[in-house]
C-alpha cells in the first residue's frame, strides 16, 4: 500500500491565489491513472489555496483559533482544491473520493486521524485523496493540519509499505544543488534545509523530512518526472529512512 502526497507547488501557482497549475495535475493525474498500484492513498498540499487563508487569520500548525469565519475560510479552500484534483483524478480513471481531515481529525496533546473510514474505501476500490486542513485541538480552537502530518499519521496507521512525497525538486537537494540520495538523521541534513520562498505556514522541506524520519516505511522525496519511477517502485529521489 502506497502513500502518495502531491505538493501543494506542484499542483498550484502557489503565488497566485487559488490557482491550480492546470497541465502540471493534468499530466501528475495521467500517470497515476496508468500506474498499477493495488492500494493509494493520495494526500495533497493546500498550495495557493489554504495557506494564503491560514496566513491571513494568523493560523499555523502552532498558533490556533476560535474564529469560526477563519477555520470555513480556510477549510473551504481546501474544500475547492480537492474538488479540483478528484476532477482531473477522474478524467484519468483513478477512482478519487473526497476524505475531509477537519471531519477525521483531532489533535488533543497527540493527532488522532480516524482512518476506517480509509480502509473500507480501500478495500471497496476507491483512492481516498485527502489534505491538508484545519483541525480541532484541544485548548486552541482549530490549528493548521499539514499534508505532511496526514501522510504521517495515514502511513503508521494504515501500515503503508511505501511513502512517496512529489515536490517541485527533484529531491533534497545539497549546497551545491545535488539530490542527497539518501537521508538516517536530520542532522545530515540540517544545514542544508530552508523555509520556503512562498507562503507557507506548515515548514517547508525541513518539515517534511522530520515527518518521514518518524515513519516505519521508506519514504521518497522526489520532483514530477519521477512520480512514474517511484509508482513501480523504482529509486526515484531521496529515499529517507529513519
Amino acid at each position: 500500500m502506497i502513500v502518495l502526497k502531491l505538493g501543494g507547488s506542484v499542483i498550484t501557482e502557489k503565488d497566485e491565489r487559488e490557482t491550480v497549475d492546470l497541465d502540471s495535475l493534468a499530466r501528475l493525474a495521467g500517470v497515476l491513472g496508468q500506474a498499477e498500484v493495488e492500494d493509494l492513498v493520495v494526500v495533497h498540499g493546500a498550495g495557493s489555496f489554504g495557506h494564503y487563508y491560514a496566513n491571513e487569520h494568523d493560523v499555523s500548525t502552532t498558533e490556533g483559533t476560535h474564529d469560526a469565519r477563519a477555520v470555513r475560510e480556510i477549510h473551504d479552500s481546501m474544500a475547492r482544491l480537492n474538488k479540483a484534483v478528484l476532477d482531473y483524478l477522474d478524467d484519468a480513471g483513478v477512482p478519487g473520493v473526497p476524505v475531509r481531515p477537519f471531519s477525521a481529525a483531532r489533535r488533543d496533546g497527540d493527532l488522532d486521524v480516524y482512518t476506517n473510514q480509509v480502509e473500507t474505501m480501500l478495500t471497496e476500490g476507491f483512492t481516498p485523496v485527502l489534505h491538508g486542513d484545519v483541525v480541532a485541538e484541544a485548548g486552541a480552537g482549530a490549528t493548521i493540519l499539514s499534508g505532511d502530518e496526514v501522510v504521517a499519521a495515514l502511513a503508521e496507521q494504515l501500515g503503508a509499505d511505501r511513502v512517496g512525497l512529489c515536490s517541485t525538486v527533484p529531491g533534497v537537494l545539497d549546497d551545491d544543488g545535488d539530490v542527497i540520495r539518501d537521508i538516517t538523521a536530520y542532522d545530515e541534513v540540517a544545514g542544508v534545509l530552508g523555509e520556503s520562498e512562498s507562503t507557507d505556514v506548515t515548514g517547508g522541506m525541513a518539515g517534511k523530512v522530520r515527518e518521514l524520519l518518524a515513519l516505519g516505511a521508506p519514504a521518497s522525496v522526489f520532483g514530477p518526472r519521477d512520480l512514474a519511477d517511484f509508482l513501480r517502485g523504482e529509486d526515484a529521489g531521496t529515499t529517507v529512512r529513519g
